[in-house]
């Protein structure tokens, strides 16, 4: 299809981000065609933006779609740290999942997502009970969906070797579906739970087998202080260099949090061009700490924006990352391009990397990922202002339309994607009994 928008106030994000008035975008064959103030038909849709932001989709460097059922469960113990969450909660909850329960969390999850603008996501999944096909099971939610999403399958010691080879050999099977498709909606990378879940001999065979497929890495590193002490106890290593030994980070690979990094982690981070996602909602949460990204950023580490599944509203996890980040180096004016640059600049550099082409920012040949949002600025809205347009005004606003890979999947904040939202949550509340059972 070819779709004119017009009327709009244009937000090209990306560095610099401009802001353009009186500029219409044509969006075709599903990349952005033309940006410019006169852009001759004929068109298949025309889309009035007037009183709207037009802005490109947003992209969520690191989700777990898999906690969506979890919503409003009371039954586990209280923690009193981030090894007592793991085993009172996330690891007796993923070992019960259903290969319904995997895909039903990914629809939930997406329609969200179409919903707050997110449309592009990297997803880190686990399921030991149920990891054969399960990357295919969310696959096919993101099919449906129309949105973008990167995968990859958890591996870990925890569950024992039969998991350990099911794990491997189910990122290496979506891997290798992945690399014979290239369909636009869906990439790969090779996942890994964290250093302290994994021997050597597993850090090994992952490696080589990510090696052989060409995917990098996506790894939780430095979560916890935990994480380190037992690295160091056990191998006489940081987690980062332990992973890094291993040839398991670099240009390609993801280390989720680091939370807990020191400068010569940090300098190792930089070095191999690793990128950390940082997910502040979830450390907060979790009372793990928080990632220092002025110094992250300052040493050279490419470091972008993720939620943890705490929400996939990116807006909201920006404001509270850069809340976190003035407390984290106990100074208010600290932090803001280092957070704003994680959203609008770094994000969109992981995801044109991992698809081969621009995602994230809106110019030409770029993906058509595009966003209206409901927004009449009531201060001067500039190249100079924008950033603080985004933090304290666009976050606050409603995002009335939704375009991914030029498919238009909201209009007038309405689903367009022949789902019906309450008989799905009725489905998905019948299969969320059923697990909070076994749990």
């Amino acid at each position: 299809m070819r779709i004119l928008i017009q009327n709009g106030t244009i937000l090209t994000l990306g560095a610099p981000c401009q802001v353009l008035e009186g500029h219409s975008v044509l969006l075709e064959a599903g990349r952005i065609a033309m940006i410019a103030p006169s852009i001759d038909g004929p068109f298949d849709r025309v889309l009035d933006a007037k009183g709207k932001v037009v802005m490109p989709g947003l992209v969520n460097a690191h989700m777990h779609f898999y906690s969506t059922l979890v919503r409003g469960l009371g039954k586990a113990a209280p923690s009193r740290d981030f090894q007592e969450v793991l085993n009172h909660l996330w690891w007796r909850l993923d070992r019960q999942l259903s290969l319904d329960d995997v895909e039903m969390s990914a629809q939930i999850t997406l329609l969200d997502a179409i919903r707050k603008g997110t449309t592009t996501l990297v997803d880190h999944h686990a399921s030991p009970g149920a990891v054969r096909g399960s990357l295919d099971r969310i696959a096919r939610a993101v099919k449906t969906s129309g949105l973008r999403a990167c995968l990859c399958y958890e591996v870990s010691d925890r569950d024992g070797a039969p998991i350990i080879d099911e794990g491997l050999a189910e990122n290496t099977a979506f891997a290798t579906r992945c690399g014979q498709e290239q369909d636009p909606q869906l990439r790969a990378l090779f996942g890994l739970h964290a250093a302290f879940t994994l021997s050597n001999g597993t850090l090994d065979r992952a490696a080589n087998l990510g090696r052989d497929l060409g995917v990098g890495f996506h790894v939780h590193v430095a979560e916890a202080a935990s994480d380190v002490a037992f690295n160091r106890n056990q191998y006489g290593q940081s987690s980062v260099a332990r992973l890094a030994a291993h040839g398991l980070l670099g240009a390609n690979s993801i280390a989720a949090h680091a939370v807990h990094v020191d400068a010569a982690d940090m300098d190792i981070l930089a070095s191999n061009g690793t990128f950390v996602a940082h997910n502040p909602q979830s450390n907060l949460n979790n009372a793990v700490g928080i990632a220092n990204v002025v110094e992250l950023t300052r040493r050279g580490v490419p470091v972008g924006l993720g939620t943890d599944a705490m929400t996939v509203n990116m807006l909201e996890e920006l404001r509270v990352g850069l809340w976190a980040q003035h407390l984290r180096q106990d100074n208010p004016s600290c932090g803001f391009m280092e957070l704003t640059n994680a959203l609008f600049v770094r994000n969109p550099e992981l995801a044109s990397g991992l698809w081969g082409f621009p995602i994230g920012t809106l110019e030409v040949g770029a993906a058509a990922d595009v966003i209206l949002v409901d927004y009449h600025p009531p201060t001067p809205l500039n190249a100079a202002t924008v950033l603080g347009h985004l933090v304290f005004g666009l976050s606050q606003a409603t995002v009335d339309t939704t375009i991914c890979g030029g498919r238009i999947l909201m209009e007038g904040k309405c689903l367009q994607i022949g789902i019906d939202e309450a008989e799905l949550a009725a489905r998905s509340r019948t299969l969320a009994n059923q697990l909070w059972e076994r749990f």
